[in-house]
């Protein structure tokens, strides 16, 4: 049986343990989770070491109050599988992961909820499918057990309308069940509420995606942390994915296309209004046209200053991180032998 290989006590450059790579990293956001922990923790290692994988379990506990983030430093000092990760305060579930994925060593990296609602059996066939080229393998909970108001219909909706948007087909967008080449985690930042999107991130990366039907589990303990107040929340990062997808690199084409509209059809109104005036010296002053050939002026102006600005913003993040505007996949050339 081969069980997590983390070195206990020797801190790494990327702020976690320094260890042999495990070929997994199980990151596990967790929010007032304890009664579910110990029976998750047993099932993931079952699993994965029945798998013959070398493993880590990362979890991160996000400012819970009912003892879950004291059970896993207990838990940590006693497992050599365990990792716990505790944030200061409930900063959200993309934090969370975000802060995993940091801390991560694993050649492949699976996230999946603390609920004990995914099933950690799934694990060992996203990572086979993951073998099959693919950088990232997302969870389709076909049979989900969830209530049909509060859960179900949303959740139809945001799929439906984040597919259209990013032309990522994907049917569950909301499953944390995910597995993950780590070179592509890498290359993703995390903010608001963005892990949902992962794979619309990964695809503007340039990944290779593909989804399996996963086992779903109803709750056994607690209350689900999700509801219908997340809409608003999912709805603007829908935009800004959007926005991301298609001018991350060239924002001066979208305001600038909108600035260059809106002072052209400000400059036809006022040759209009200046036509009337001339030609039939009638009084313009206080006509509404007048006030929407400024406002159109004016408007467009603002626009093509906003594209330069993005374009200059946009410069300075790609260029003071070192973060070129593509993605190498793999580089192919044929060596020429010396001795030939």
């Amino acid at each position: 049986m081969r069980s997590g290989l983390i070195s206990e006590g020797i801190t790494g450059d990327n702020g976690g343990i320094s260890a042999i790579v495990p070929d997994v990293s199980v990151v596990v956001p967790v929010r007032d989770e304890v009664e579910s922990l110990p029976l998750l923790l047993e099932a993931i290692a079952s699993t994965l070491s029945a798998s013959q994988l070398s493993y880590e379990i990362i979890c991160v506990d996000d400012g819970s109050s009912d003892g879950s983030g004291e059970f896993l430093k207990t838990q940590a000092q006693i497992r050599p599988d365990l990792k716990a990760i505790i944030l200061r305060r409930n900063y959200g579930q993309t934090a969370a992961m975000s802060a995993g994925f940091k801390h991560a060593l694993g050649k492949a990296i699976v996230t999946l909820d603390a609920d004990l609602q995914n099933d950690p059996a799934d694990i060992p066939m996203l990572l086979a499918k993951l073998d099959e080229g693919y950088d990232l393998v997302s969870g389709w909970r076909q049979k989900r057990q969830d209530g049909a108001v509060k859960r179900l219909l949303p959740s139809k909706i945001a799929n439906w309308l984040i597919r259209r948007t990013t032309s990522v087909n994907i049917h569950d967008y909301g499953c944390s069940l995910k597995a993950y080449r780590a070179e592509l985690v890498a290359d993703m930042n995390l903010y608001g509420e963005l892990h949902r999107f992962l794979p619309a991130l990964a695809y503007i990366e340039g990944a290779r995606i593909t989804e399996m039907p996963v086992r779903h589990h109803a709750r056994r303990f607690g209350r689900s942390k999700y509801g219908l107040s997340r809409t608003f929340r999912v709805l603007m990062d829908l935009l800004t994915i959007l926005f991301m997808k298609k001018f991350l690199t060239r924002p001066m084409h979208v305001f600038g296309l909108l600035g260059l509209t809106s002072m052209f059809a400000g400059g036809l109104i006022g040759i209009y209004l200046t036509f009337v005036k001339l030609a039939f010296q009638e009084d313009i002053g206080n006509r509404p046209l007048l006030i929407l050939a400024v406002l159109l002026l004016v408007t467009g102006v603002q626009l093509f200053c906003f594209g330069l600005l993005a374009e200059l913003l946009m410069r300075t993040y790609h260029e003071s991180q070192g973060r070129p505007i593509y993605r190498v996949r793999e580089v192919v050339f044929h060596r020429i032998n010396p001795d030939s």
